[in-house]
């Protein structure tokens, strides 16, 4: 076992700095994801009037958005983390939250598409810092606390991806830059009520000398080759999550294009799809995975997902889109039961290398998938198209889940087999 981890837990502050603390972490990720959800409804549109009302453009310009905001991510991460573990927590921890309300306010009073382009890569980089909040959260909490603090943390990220879209539309009805405002004034709220009572986690002793090794954000996925079994999860992973950026990278521009939906009617649907997967995770994972076990709710949920997207991408009329959205949240069965079937896969010493080889995973999709999506719903309502499809980017996404469920249903039939001999 990790030394580290048998260590016993300094005592940096007594218990109520340490509950404040901690909550102040909660209420860091919640106001950071609700403010990342904000501006999702409105981001395409303000893209949109840059590129003249050109939805094929809009679209395009959206997709390199994403692909460099999650490059920056993926880059920054590891380096912030590195860095973090040499001179403390908070001062990432504040830094991260003061350049985020400043990327806001620039973002909001961008005048060109340029502009707009560097606050996004900015705040690639300024939203990186959430493995330090997961770091302080280990710092100051007993390890028999962890797993409630992680699971709070959970619910924060719930809160922020359900609320976010519908507070961003709502405003956004008013104005494609005011939700930037709204999430500019809450970024640096909680930066100055941070820097009164966030105290540092990380004591100087318990500091590392800086090791840039540790920064490189594919050294995680070395855990694969040592585990061949999980490779073939890996994959699943990787369309698993594949999908998922069509409806984050092209869904704003498609209902608005479809169905003429404005941001009000797009952040709420938004809303919808959050708790419909919320309520399947949280509700009913347990209970399909205790009657039929890890491989068969893996195999539904990946069937149904592929089918409602599939039903997205033909749906007539937003009418008919809402009414998929039950099918489509059932693809949330997928991730709880294959996290709980990897994680027999490596042994326990292992978990953390696990966690970080699926996170380098999904963050490469956040770099390849808002381009593919993006381009493919260009290309089949631009001019040139010879067949006019605006839902190809979800029927692609389909065909990304239904590829995840045949090698599932190979991968998983043998560690079934395994167990049972």
């Amino acid at each position: 076992m990790d030394d580290k981890i048998a260590r016993p837990m300094p005592s940096p502050s007594p218990p109520g700095p340490r509950r404040a603390a901690v909550a102040f972490i909660l209420i860091t990720i919640t106001l950071d994801i609700l403010a990342l959800g904000m501006i999702a409804p409105v981001l395409p549109q303000l893209v949109k009037e840059f590129e003249g009302g050109d939805t094929a453009a809009a679209a395009r310009m959206i997709g390199i958005f994403g692909s460099v905001w999650a490059t920056m991510q993926f880059l920054v991460s590891p380096t912030l983390g590195a860095v973090s573990d040499h001179v403390g927590r908070r001062r990432i921890v504040l830094l991260s939250n003061f350049g985020l309300g400043l990327d806001y306010i620039f973002m909001a009073l961008a005048p060109s598409l340029g502009w707009l382009f560097v606050g996004r890569l900015i705040s690639g980089m300024t939203a990186a810092s959430i493995p330090t909040a997961f770091a302080y959260i280990a710092d100051v909490t007993p390890p028999e606390k962890r797993a409630k603090s992680y699971g709070l943390i959970g619910a924060a990220f719930g809160i922020g991806f359900i609320f976010g879209p519908v507070v961003g539309g709502v405003l956004g009805h008013y104005g494609p830059r005011l939700p930037f405002w709204f999430a500019a004034g809450l970024s640096l709220t909680n930066a100055m009520y941070g820097l009164f009572v966030l105290p540092e986690s990380l004591p100087p002793d318990r500091r590392s000398a800086l090791d840039w090794r540790r920064a490189n954000p594919l050294g995680s996925l070395s855990l694969l080759r040592k585990h061949p079994r999980l490779v073939g999860f890996a994959s699943v992973h990787f369309l698993y999550f594949m999908a998922q950026q069509s409806l984050q990278t092209v869904f704003v521009l498609y209902a608005g294009y479809r169905y003429g939906w404005d941001e009000r009617a797009v952040g709420l649907c938004l809303g919808v799809v959050g708790v419909s997967v919320a309520l399947v995770q949280g509700a009913l994972v347990g209970r399909v995975v205790h009657r039929f076990g890890e491989r068969r709710a893996i195999i539904t949920g990946l069937t149904l997902g592929a089918a409602g997207f599939v039903m997205y991408g033909l749906a007539p009329t937003g009418a008919w889109f809402v009414a998929s959205v039950p099918v489509m949240s059932f693809f949330g069965l997928y991730g709880p039961s294959a996290q709980s079937l990897m994680t027999t896969l490596v042994s326990p010493n292992e978990q953390g290398k696990l966690q970080g080889a699926l996170t380098s995973v999904t963050s490469i999709t956040g770099i390849v998938g808002p381009s593919i999506f993006s381009f493919a719903f260009a290309a089949f309502i631009g001019s040139l198209a010879r067949w006019r499809l605006p839902g190809a980017p979800f029927i692609l996404a389909g065909s990304c889940l239904l590829a995840a469920m045949v090698i599932s249903e190979r991968i998983t039939r043998r560690i079934v087999a395994r167990a049972t001999t």
